[in-house]
């Protein structure tokens, strides 16, 4: 069982930057692929970003150049740095994980654990 926290999320202005956080409970974090999605009103979940057990990394296209997913072992968290900041960047933020080996971890329904969300608005 894994149980998922993020923090980070706020108001930024467009260009900005905001850090999102995902602290993951239980011992076989180092095993999980991890992935950020975003939905915003009235629109589907969204892939982001997602970092492998072994920190392969992938960025959805809208994103990447601007945002950073890391992970830490030692304190089993994945982070995402959201740099220059755009209006449309505004959504609820997920974390989410799993320990399934081979899936497209860029589908949302390749995870089964989620984060409650945090929200992130970025004003013009």
């Amino acid at each position: 069982q894994v149980q998922l926290v993020e923090s980070g999320g706020g108001l930024v202005q467009a260009g900005g930057s905001l850090r999102l956080s995902c602290a993951a409970s239980g011992r076989t974090f180092s095993s999980h692929h991890m992935g950020w999605f975003r939905q915003a009103p009235g629109k589907e979940r969204e892939f982001v970003s997602f970092i492998t057990w072994n920190s392969g990394r992938d960025y959805a296209d809208s994103v990447k150049g601007r945002f950073t997913i890391s992970r830490d072992y030692d304190k089993n968290t994945v982070s995402l740095q959201m740099n220059s900041l755009k209006p449309e960047d505004t959504a609820v933020y997920y974390c989410a994980a799993t320990s399934a080996g081979s899936v497209s971890l860029w589908n949302p329904r390749a995870y089964n654990y989620w984060g409650q969300g945090t929200q992130v608005t970025v004003s013009s």
